[in-house]
């Protein structure tokens, strides 16, 4: 996988801007997309933070694909390589 951004469980306040800060870290400007043509966030929101289980949503916001958990917002298609640790 590629860039994750972490934080801490039940912070959706914070989950619209590491969505946005990751994909602005594969190379995408804000100003080259509107999320809410690719995703609800308050429904994104509802669905990670309501539930009892491990969920993941995947979703592709101009040809960069995410999969965003209740903790992180990972990339699983690499626009741009991500430095070695």
């Amino acid at each position: 996988m590629g860039r994750s951004s972490k934080k801490e469980p039940g912070a959706p306040a914070d989950l619209l801007i590491n969505i946005i800060e990751t994909l602005e870290a594969q190379g995408l400007d804000r100003g080259e997309f509107q999320l809410h043509d690719y995703v609800d966030v308050d429904a994104l929101e509802q669905i990670l933070y309501s539930s009892n289980e491990d969920v993941e949503v995947q979703f592709t916001v101009e040809e960069i694909q995410l999969a965003v958990t209740p903790v992180s917002v990972d990339v699983l298609d690499n626009k741009v390589p991500c430095p070695a640790n």
